[in-house]
């Protein structure tokens, strides 16, 4: 069985070939092929990947390839963590939102349209080889924005067997395990407990929370109040926790406190993508010591923590057909039935061999729905707008986006993220 990762070059790659090694035992893995255009970041994750393996008694066989083809062709899954225009391009997506007095941030907003408008086509790309060369595999995305790419595959490679995958909703799974643990002093593993949490990718509200089936958000979500009313750096404030009856997750901050977050911003350099860039570079040398076979300390800078860990579980769970339930990106179809079949969403799904199955969930109300429905609009322009190079579908996008610019600084703004990702959006200047 063979695993191809598109953007193997990635820093966050070991911590992907780490989940695999946990579980060679149970995963009929044979090859695994790392697939990254730039060469030098190929040859030290590898090398560092390589390490890894011969202190596990390499139990299966590693390829680093540059050849997309190469690496898809025959391959039961695919893992895509691209980065079109690398760090550079997430560091003018950030700083585009601030010339312009808006959020900047490399998801959410417009920097989040930016790196849609780059992804999209490139994924589609891949989608069409795995097609003719991988007919069957699944495709995992992780390349950002997760949810948008992957409703730009259910509509324009229905074929293709996708699935969205962020770290979002295994790392607040984990958070309320913990929290959960500190109010009864029980430990539970990951495999007992489900989180009830909906949305869209990078805006979803946690509503609930299972522990072998039995319900323990009464206890969870008064105590989750309560610690953030004193913590020293405070998420939420508790009338809006009150009001919602819910826990946002993090990035809902910077629609719920935009004014906060665009504040921060007049600190920069660095911005976060500047940071990360520093990260990587130390990254990138500890990979190329000889010396280092384990991860070292400096990965959890990085973030995307538990992203390996929600990655290899869904592959395994659909290898095994376990039907093992895990917060995905993927196509509504009949589990909420307030919203559309077709609309991509964040919520729990079981994994098995047939593929991915959103379990029925209850419809969200009040400002959470109209907030879904706002950025779903924005979502569905984008796509059409990234794949047909359709400036006025983008129009429309930053006019629906919440968080877009006012109506009559919306062609300037347009100008500006066209210009700067000008070598990377051939379908607007062709």
């Amino acid at each position: 069985m063979k695993i191809a990762v598109i953007g193997g070059g990635s820093t966050y790659t070991p911590e992907l070939v780490n989940g695999f090694l946990a579980r060679a035992g149970s995963l009929d893995l044979t090859e695994l092929w790392l697939m990254d255009p730039d060469e030098g970041r190929l040859g030290a994750v590898g090398g560092f990947a390589a390490r890894m393996l011969e202190a596990h008694g390499r139990p299966f066989e590693l390829k680093l390839t540059a050849d997309r083809k190469q690496a898809l062709s025959g391959a039961s899954y695919v893992v895509s963590q691209i980065r079109v225009g690398r760090m550079a391009a997430r560091r003018e997506d950030e700083y585009l939102g601030l010339r312009h007095g808006l959020v900047g941030q490399e998801t959410t907003g417009v920097g989040g349209m930016a790196n849609a408008l780059r992804t999209i086509p490139v994924v589609l790309e891949i989608a069409e080889e795995m097609r003719a060369s991988a007919p069957g595999a699944l495709l995992l995305n992780f390349a950002n924005p997760a949810g948008l790419v992957t409703e730009a595959l259910g509509r324009y490679a229905p074929e293709v067997c996708a699935v969205g995958v962020c770290n979002v909703g295994i790392n607040a799974k984990m958070h309320f395990l913990e929290l959960y643990e500190r109010l009864t002093g029980e430990k539970v593993s990951p495999e007992r407990a489900e989180l009830d949490t909906l949305g869209l990718n990078h805006l979803t509200w946690h509503r609930g929370f299972r522990i072998d089936g039995a319900d323990v958000w009464p206890l969870l979500f008064p105590a989750y109040r309560a610690e953030a009313k004193t913590a020293s750096e405070r998420e939420w404030d508790d009338a809006t926790l009150g009001a919602l009856g819910m826990v946002p997750n993090y990035y809902l901050e910077y629609f719920y406190y935009t004014g906060r977050k665009i504040e921060s911003q007049k600190s920069w350099p660095p911005s976060r993508a500047e940071e990360v860039m520093a990260i990587e570079k130390e990254l990138l040398a500890r990979y190329a010591d000889p010396a280092l076979a384990t991860l070292p300390d400096e990965l959890m800078k990085r973030g995307g923590a538990y992203y390996s860990e929600l990655a290899t579980r869904v592959i395994a769970d659909h290898r095994n057909d376990s039907g093992g339930v895990h917060v995905v990106n993927a196509r509504n179809g009949d589990a909420v039935r307030a919203w559309p079949s077709d609309w991509v969403l964040e919520l729990p799904a079981r994994v098995d061999r047939a593929g991915i199955h959103p379990l029925r969930a209850s419809a969200l109300g009040g400002s959470p729905a109209a907030l879904v429905s706002a950025v779903k609009a924005y979502e569905l322009l984008t796509v059409e707008a990234a794949v047909k190079g359709d400036r006025r579908a983008a129009h429309e996008a930053l006019l629906a986006h919440p968080l877009g610019p006012e109506a009559d600084r919306v062609e300037a703004l347009l100008d500006d993220m066209l210009s700067a990702n000008r070598a990377l959006l051939p379908r607007f200047f062709s």
